[in-house]
């Protein structure tokens, strides 16, 4: 892509402060500062779950982007889009809320550790959301880049759904993997309700055995550049990775120790 990346878009799985402080939520506070800070236009969007306190963050809702469903299986599901503010990174965040996915104070497990039998709906419902609120937003961003497991149908519905939007047809997608894959198994129909538009099942044949690592493939399938973005990630992925052809960004510890992983990950954009 030369060095023409002017707009990231940022979908992450966890933003700090508003989940705890891990590895992915302090990448997702941390990396769009740094790559605004490099002269780049960034947005970003995650979950709003219910364990986000909503008054002591001051989020609230932006009514002219909220309003339209999201049609999952035959059941219309209303996107409803709230944003605020990291005053001390001069950056929004956008999340993507809807009652019957994101009300829950658990993020991915119940309070008995019991992976939500919805997580594949959430997933499908996270990744339109966002696709669907960059539209109305009218900012065409240069790389989307992917991080937590709930955005990997993000690339599949970039390269399939709308590939011909003009908003979108110069984006490419960047993937992060993490050690955050799933273990649990998805509903057995997730193949079949991730059909979208000119999206089918055939597009996902991973995805007929619904596991988080097949999951993660398809995410790979459908992106641009990969980056480990952790040491421990499952070996089947890896290998994936080094066979699918794409650029590859190696884990680097130290980089991630002092930052300079932020330098890495902003070249990396104008390399795929």
């Amino acid at each position: 892509m030369a060095t023409s990346v002017k707009k990231v878009l940022f979908v992450n799985s966890e933003i700090f402060p508003y989940l705890p402080e891990t590895h992915i939520s302090h990448i997702g506070r941390q990396l769009p500062q740094g790559i605004q800070e490099r002269k780049r236009e960034i947005r970003s969007f995650m979950p709003r779950f219910g364990c986000i306190n909503e008054r002591k963050n001051q989020l609230h809702e932006v009514i002219r982007l909220s309003g339209m469903n999201i049609i999952i299986g035959d059941v219309d599901r209303p996107l409803i889009i709230k944003v605020a503010s990291i005053s001390s990174a001069r950056m929004q965040v956008y999340f993507i809320d809807n009652d019957e996915y994101f009300r829950s104070k658990q993020t991915f497990c119940d309070a008995s550790g019991k992976f939500f039998e919805n997580n594949d709906e959430r997933a499908i419902f996270f990744a339109r959301g966002v696709l669907e609120t960059v539209k109305k937003l009218r900012w065409a961003p240069d790389v989307i880049h992917c991080q937590g497991w709930i955005s990997h149908l993000l690339p599949l519905y970039l390269k399939k759904a709308y590939k011909d939007d003009p908003i979108f047809s110069s984006s490419k997608v960047v993937l992060s993997l993490y050690d955050d894959t799933p273990t649990d198994a998805f509903a057995k129909d997730f193949a079949s309700k991730v059909n979208f538009g000119n999206v089918s099942s055939a597009d996902v044949p991973y995805l007929s055995e619904a596991s988080g690592i097949n999951l993660a493939k398809t995410a790979i399938q459908y992106s641009d550049g990969i980056i480990m973005g952790s040491e421990n990630i499952d070996p089947q992925l890896v290998a994936f990775c080094n066979e699918s052809g794409l650029p590859v960004l190696p884990f680097n510890a130290e980089a991630m120790e002092n930052g300079g992983y932020i330098d890495e990950y902003n070249d990396f954009y104008d390399k795929i």
